[in-house]
């Protein structure tokens, strides 16, 4: 069967055109998705073949190995001639008046999908997530490897699709899709700020002044004098001025004159601290005891 000179055979859905971005034809509102416009000769063909569905396109550049996916949007073109989304030449390198191949397929149901945004500035958006809900409900599919565009604010924000399940590409009509996202591609993780140790070793003993050069205080250490203006009969024995750091500490042996004190001394075990009078509560070594 042959439309125009066109020929289109076999079982399914399988032509070569020329492309051309939406700008020639006048149709702006297509380069927000991912739908072509394809001739009306393709539509009877279709139409013959009893082709599912939604309308899904497999679109190939042989030349550069790119495989893309996409919808229809009309079927007003010029024979021999599709009219595609720039963004979408891009992603499979064309130029205008380029062959394309078309092929009519079959994909399912997506349910997993990760995005990855070239820059930063997409999360910057007060809510990307809604915004991204509204742009891809322009599309018909997605494909592991492309990049779409999302215009939001007078600003093209461009986006990797890195990751498709079940399949490497998927239908998004009428699913229920799960959406990740990986840090953009301009992302960097912020830097530690490191200080050099030494540094701040030398800072540290700058500050700190070595206790056996502070002066101590070392109490009663003067002289006495007369009221009357007498020498004294007794001469104090002198300090020394390390101060009480250096010297030993004085073991003060508390004994009681009573009777009753020293038999309660003597109960009391080595390494007890006991305060008060009852002995009974110091059987246990160590233990600190407050009556």
């Amino acid at each position: 069967m042959f439309f125009d000179g066109y020929g289109y055979h076999g079982t399914s859905f399988e032509q070569i055109y020329r492309c051309y971005p939406a700008s020639f034809i006048e149709k702006p509102q297509i380069e927000s998705g991912d739908k072509i416009i394809m001739p009306p000769s393709a539509l009877d063909r279709l139409a013959s073949l009893h082709i599912d569905y939604p309308m899904l396109f497999e679109l190939r550049n042989d030349a550069a190995e790119r495989v893309s996916h996409c919808g229809v949007l009309e079927f007003i073109a010029e024979e021999g001639m599709i009219y595609m989304p720039y963004w979408m030449m891009e992603n499979m390198l064309l130029q205008e008046g380029d062959i394309v191949k078309v092929k009519n397929v079959t994909l399912p149901k997506g349910t997993y999908v990760k995005l990855q945004p070239h820059t930063k500035d997409f999360l910057d958006i007060s809510n990307p997530k809604a915004i991204l809900e509204t742009t891809l409900r322009n599309f018909s599919c997605l494909t592991t490897g492309d990049s779409i565009m999302v215009a939001y604010n007078n600003k093209k924000y461009y986006i990797d699709i890195i990751e498709t399940k079940p399949d490497t590409a998927i239908s998004i009509i009428e699913t229920d899709c799960e959406v990740d996202f990986a840090p953009p591609l301009d992302y960097k993780e912020p830097e530690k700020p490191t200080a050099p140790l030494s540094a701040g070793k030398a800072a540290v003993a700058a500050e700190v002044i070595p206790a056996e050069d502070e002066p101590k205080f070392n109490p009663f250490s003067g002289t006495g004098r007369r009221l009357d203006g007498k020498p004294l009969n007794y001469q104090p024995p002198p300090v020394s001025s390390s101060g009480s750091k250096d010297q030993k500490p004085d073991v003060v042996n508390l004994q009681s004159s009573t009777a009753s004190s020293s038999q309660s001394n003597a109960r009391q075990s080595q390494g007890k601290l006991v305060f008060g009078s009852n002995a009974n509560r110091t059987k246990e070594t160590g233990k600190v005891i407050c009556c």
